[in-house]
């Protein structure tokens, strides 16, 4: 299926920018499977909500798989991209930089309280226009109970040297491929001892750790689309349901279904 480019003038929802009087602003729009957002970067950050599908964001040499339920929060300045995986529906908000909800310039997926969600739901109520002193209330809870949510991360580092970015491009498309890093090497041009410590010195993890989280990665919109666990796991590598849960509840603290989830 296609990529399609999405304008940065578009994927801003025609939203107001932030200020430090109104540090929340609010805006939403469903967005079709393939859609992608070039690089860009915004003076504020950007937490975003999706209610529905799945999204990828690029940012910091990382991907950050987005799956429904969950929340991304990009802080102001970061150059970042975003493809949709799945049909979304999404709750973008922009905070000024100034009440950034967390410090330095990490990408965090995050799972949103019930309160959060309830808050979030309130302040959609609000149009552009005069403040009202309860929209303000709702923006200081909101930024208060940001920082409080767990963290979930879905993240997949990336490479800048040629040779191992060689290796990570081919096992993003094919995450089930079981070669080995001796494999790897023979058609990369490098030797297994060279990938092993580029691994660690560009992605700060082995082979196998790495290998695991671009796996967690694909399985996002896969289980997000309905695909039977079993199929995902024979699709990526696993022996069998229970060695991929296994893996999933060692990495996340809960189960795959628990997850991904169409809760709550």
């Amino acid at each position: 299926m296609p990529i399609a480019i999405v304008s940065h003038t578009d994927f801003n929802w025609r939203r107001d920018q932030p200020s430090p009087e109104r540090p929340i602003t609010m805006a939403g729009r469903d967005l079709r499977a393939t859609a992608m957002l070039p690089p860009h970067s915004h003076d504020w950050g950007q937490f975003t909500y999706a209610l529905q599908g799945v999204m990828r964001v690029d940012a910091n040499h990382s991907s950050w798989i987005v799956p429904p339920h969950r929340a991304i929060w990009i802080p102001p300045g970061v150059v970042h991209a975003v493809t949709v995986l799945e049909n979304s529906h999404l709750r973008p908000m922009s905070v000024h930089a100034s009440r950034a909800p967390f410090p330095g310039s990490e990408c965090k997926v995050m799972e949103l309280s019930a309160l959060l969600r309830e808050l979030l739901k309130a302040m959609e109520q609000y149009e552009r226009g005069e403040q009202s002193s309860r929209e303000q209330l709702l923006m200081e809870l909101i930024l208060d109970e940001i920082p409080r949510c767990a963290v979930r991360p879905v993240r997949v580092p990336l490479p800048q040297d040629k040779r191992l970015k060689a290796l990570c491009d081919a096992l993003i498309e094919e995450p089930g491929a079981e070669r080995t890093l001796a494999d790897w090497a023979s058609q990369v041009g490098a030797s297994e001892r060279t990938l092993a410590r580029l691994f660690e010195r560009e992605l700060g993890m082995g082979f196998a750790q790495w290998r695991q989280q671009v796996r967690l990665a694909h399985a996002a919109p896969l289980i997000a689309n309905g695909m039977p666990l079993s199929q995902v796991a024979a699709e990526l590598g696993y022996a069998s349901q229970s060695a991929f849960s296994a893996m999933f509840k060692k990495t996340f603290g809960c189960s795959p279904t628990t997850f991904f989830g169409e809760q709550q």
